[in-house]
């Protein structure tokens, strides 16, 4: 049995991480040497009263429409209670391998792509096929397959997504310029606009956020470019070439203005959803994920709208895209409730009365029944986010691969190296393949 996922602790928590992901390791591998790591210990109390545990990540908005949805299945439900755990993506996986290694997860979890197999392969996470009440025959096979490896299912879509631009139109009014056409624009006229806008702002907002906050965003610009951050057989897809021309395009957005300066990036990286400088009005464009056009728009008082990356050849077919699960639906394989958890996971995906109060938030709705039921009910962003991902479905290219064993560090680290540049603490030929050094161990 391997170690569960390598904690990105500071310095002083390093030993503490490290002996709760031994101890985990002992656990884990006690619960999976029996073979089948999907029983968890414990089946349907008969009318008992249980109590889950639910974590997940995200904004305020979220907390409160999951908080309702608690609230309607614990009504059809009485003998189930179900204690919320949320907090910010920053922290969240911190604190989910610390549970985890001391044998007190969650027993349902909002789990990511990064994470999914990192979990799984370690015995952490149930066997969703093996789940007694979990119904995904609503499911289309592309995103029911997006949870999908090594035979068995460790991840429930819980909403399809894109990698986008989204778009303050209020921001290009105040600068005088016209939003760009996003089926023919390139990276060259996103950066002549970006530097138009903040020249035209004078200190009032930028044209951009920089890129190189995430993993997405490198990946998507690699992809345009014949690469991918991961290989199918799980390793790293990106040369040192590739990823050396992404850090100087970024210094050149920089030193045109067209992004923020070090400072104010180095804390925008981190910053919760709702305080970042899209949703504060600092920023005209920003690097997000489709579903998150909603809580952008209700945090900055103003009606966003999403672009299409742009591409190399100025041809939308031709920047990457492709759909994404947004987030998964996972199960702690070692819950004492795993009967009553599957029946939680199954309100979440397939039930009427959960659609209706989570509308897209989380993406839109992947249960075909659940999304034609909620679609005329959105609101205009989240309208304009369904909208978005039935207009480019004939422009997607492959999925990427899933990040393998070791992989789900990438984003911290890809921050890391993002701010050394900006901060010309390394060139991008340096960090570049420090970068590169630092993936190879953690794949390893």
């Amino acid at each position: 049995m391997r170690p569960l996922p390598r904690l990105t602790a500071p310095p002083r928590r390093r030993v503490r991480a490290l002996a709760a992901v031994a101890m985990a390791a002992a656990l884990l591998a006690t619960s999976a040497c029996g073979g089948d790591s999907g029983g968890g210990g414990g089946g349907d109390s008969a009318g008992e009263e249980v109590t889950l545990r639910f974590n997940w990540w995200g904004s305020d908005t979220r907390h409160k429409i999951t908080q309702q949805v608690i609230d309607a299945f614990q009504k059809e439900n009485p003998n189930i209670k179900v204690k919320g755990e949320f907090g910010e993506w920053a922290g969240y996986w911190d604190k989910l391998a610390t549970t985890v290694a001391a044998n007190d997860a969650p027993d349902v979890i909002q789990m990511d792509e990064k994470y999914l197999r990192e979990y799984a392969d370690r015995g952490a996470l149930l066997d969703l096929k093996k789940a007694e009440g979990l119904d995904t025959g609503k499911f289309e096979p592309d995103t029911l397959s997006a949870g999908e490896f090594d035979g068995g299912l460790y991840g429930l879509n819980a909403g399809i997504n894109a990698f986008t631009i989204v778009a303050n139109p209020a921001v290009f009014k105040a600068a005088g310029v016209a939003i760009p056409d996003d089926t023919t624009w390139t990276w060259d006229d996103y950066a002549r606009i970006s530097a138009e806008i903040s020249r035209k702002l004078n200190g009032k907002g930028w044209g951009t956020a920089a890129y190189g906050a995430n993993d997405a965003s490198l990946n998507m610009w690699v992809r345009q470019r014949g690469e991918s951050l991961f290989t199918e057989d799980g390793k790293l897809g990106v040369s040192k070439d590739k990823l050396a021309e992404f850090y100087t395009d970024l210094l050149a957005l920089q030193a045109s203005k067209a992004t923020p300066s070090p400072e104010f990036t180095s804390q925008d990286m981190t910053a919760p959803l709702d305080q970042n400088g899209m949703a504060t009005g600092k920023l005209a464009m920003a690097f997000s994920w489709s579903n998150q056009l909603n809580a952008l728009s209700k945090a900055s008082g103003q009606q966003l709208k999403l672009l299409r990356l742009p591409s190399v050849t100025g041809k939308a077919s031709e920047n990457g895209a492709y759909y994404k699960g947004s987030m998964f639906w996972s199960i702690s394989s070692r819950s004492k409730h795993p009967q009553e958890a599957a029946k939680f996971v199954n309100y979440l995906a397939n039930s009427a009365a959960a659609g209706n109060l989570l509308l897209a938030e989380r993406g839109v709705p992947p249960n075909t029944e659940i999304r034609a039921a909620v679609t005329p009910k959105l609101q205009p962003a989240d309208a304009a986010s369904a909208a978005f991902i039935q207009a480019i479905a004939k422009e997607l290219g492959k999925p990427s691969p899933p990040p393998p064993v070791g992989g789900g560090q990438v984003e911290k680290i890809i921050q890391r190296y993002t701010t050394e540049v900006l901060f010309g603490r390394l060139s991008p030929a340096d960090a570049a393949q420090k970068f590169i050094d630092e993936i190879n161990g953690e794949l390893k």
